[in-house]
């Protein structure tokens, strides 16, 4: 069913199982401390028990910066929590895992941020050393590989970022001096764990700020990149300070402008919006006759999704963050043939609020106060209490069904929502959600629509569909009794008063 995405795919010296990959996805997880927990080692241990290809790590830092619940690799004092979670991912299936390690600068509440302009000579040659320290932790500590986070508003991405206004040999208007400090870094990356250790790096496709870059330079870095050794280039999108929202008294969050849509794109996006990122890397490592791996991200959301990808050869791998999220044994019930189990993520990006209001991140289908995805065996589906659950009402220009809960011998975990806008040819699952009440905010007047749900428990197990609802928008419009109260005309917009005359003894006449 899925012959391009079950091949197992060779990255320098490990084999990845398949080609999905869970790209670095904060948690929330981790104490200030920065030591791995229990709560951190259940989750990936599950993503691990799903067979996803390779796991990259939330990024862990690779100095002692204060921040809020973060990973670190910055001293041998963390090693021996992260060499538990490297043994225990890997007792559990033949996942491969690799960090994603990061350097961020300094940021308060009142809004000022550290810049890269504010860095020293020698505070650059530090963070050199640090990433090159970092990566040989992560060899120690029985990891498969390494991954350099020079993506989104942190430091490395400042630098190769097209806003980068150093004026010395780290930035400028030269592609070449902003790629100094990411090449620089890389080389101590390899000179510390050999060539054998796989290294990869993440990096912006786009910026998706005004005046950043876009694929026309991110091409040229993935090139240089690979020229100069790395193992693998993973491309995102955005996440940028430069278009973030501050509220007042919190850390500006870079995920809250235009450029945090691009990042993780939300169910108003299409599937693949940034797909045409990794094509355009893929297209100048051909062109060289480099054949480095290139993982496309940005909601792809299904297995037969990725599959097409690989098919038309527009990737090598295939990330799957908030897909993964929500259902971890997506890659174990594909390889199964058991597509209809998955638990289908929707891109309400439910957990993105959350990281941005700094909770511990969990998906929105989960069940209630869970914090790590639900794990069953069962096969038993669902059942609908009556034989036509599903009503519908069309009102105040909008369509709305509601439902009877179906019952399970666990536990109904969600309710898929399809629909048809074609007399029924065709249904899409356009929704999933936790209770039993679900509006169509999308739907348009002039058009027939034809609903069914379906109801699925913690195995992912669906219940046959209910009866099927029909529904369509009146196309008139009502207007209001008073009609609209007039729009007074700007100042600027009012024709000139004529002057008035003055009557003065010169000008009467008799």
């Amino acid at each position: 069913m899925f012959p391009n995405l079950f091949t197992p795919f060779r990255i320098n010296s490990i084999t990845l199982p398949n080609r999905l990959v869970l790209p670095a996805m904060v948690t929330r997880l981790s104490g200030e401390d920065g030591f791995v927990n229990k709560d951190i080692t259940d989750r990936y241990v599950r993503f691990a028990k799903g067979e996803v290809g390779l796991i990259v790590l939330e990024a862990m830092a690779v100095h002692s910066a204060k921040s809020g619940p973060l990973l670190r690799i910055s001293s041998d004092e963390y090693k021996p929590g992260l060499k538990d979670l490297a043994s225990k991912i890997h007792d559990t299936s033949d996942s491969k895992v690799v960090p994603q390690i990061i350097h961020f600068l300094k940021i308060a509440r009142s809004g000022w941020r550290q810049k890269i302009e504010d860095l020293s000579i020698a505070d650059i040659q530090l963070i050199v050393e640090q990433y090159g320290q970092a990566a040989l932790r992560a060899r120690e500590c029985g990891m498969d590989g390494v991954e350099m986070h020079m993506a989104h508003a942190y430091t490395l991405s400042s630098f190769l970022s097209k806003k980068n206004k150093r004026p010395d040999l780290y930035g400028g208007k030269s592609l070449d001096n902003r790629m100094r400090l990411p090449l620089q870094v890389m080389k101590r990356v390899r000179e510390m764990v050999g060539n054998d250790f796989t290294v990869g790096v993440r990096f912006l496709g786009e910026e998706c700020i005004k005046g950043g870059y876009t694929t026309e330079e991110s091409a040229i870095i993935a090139l240089k990149f690979a020229q100069a050794g790395i193992d693998y280039i993973s491309l995102s999108a955005g996440g940028k300070f430069e278009d973030a929202v501050h509220k007042d008294g919190e850390v500006l969050y870079p995920y809250t402008g235009y450029s945090g849509d691009r990042c993780m794109p939300p169910m108003e996006y299409p599937d693949g919006y940034n797909l045409h990122m990794a094509e355009s890397a893929r297209r100048m490592l051909k062109r060289h006759g480099l054949k480095t791996p290139v993982i496309a991200t940005g909601k792809i959301p299904s297995p037969e999704f990725a599959e097409e990808i690989l098919t038309d050869d527009r990737a090598d791998l295939i990330g799957m963050a908030r897909a993964l999220l929500a259902d971890p044994d997506l890659p174990r019930k594909a390889r199964l043939g058991e597509t209809d189990k998955i638990v289908k993520c929707i891109y309400w990006n439910i957990c993105k609020a959350l990281d941005e209001n700094f909770h511990q991140v969990v998906c929105g289908l989960w069940p209630k106060d869970e914090i790590q995805a639900p794990y069953s065996e069962d096969t038993i589906a669902p059942v609908w209490p009556v034989a036509e659950p599903l009503s519908v009402l069309v009102r105040s220009g909008n369509i709305r069904l509601s439902w009877k809960q179906a019952t399970d011998n666990e536990a109904v975990m969600g309710y898929e929502v399809w629909r048809s806008d074609d007399n029924g040819s065709t249904f899409s699952h356009i929704y999933s959600i936790t209770t039993s009440m679900w509006t169509d905010h999308l739907a348009a007047s002039g058009i027939a629509y034809q609903y069914y749900i379906r109801a699925y428990d913690i195995a992912g197990n669906k219940s046959v569909s209910s009866n099927i609802v029909r529904a369509e928008l009146p196309l008139e419009v009502e207007i209001p009794k008073e009609g609209p109260k007039p729009i007074a005309k700007p100042a600027f917009l009012k024709p000139p008063m004529a002057k008035p005359v003055v009557t003065t003894p010169e000008n009467v006449t008799a």
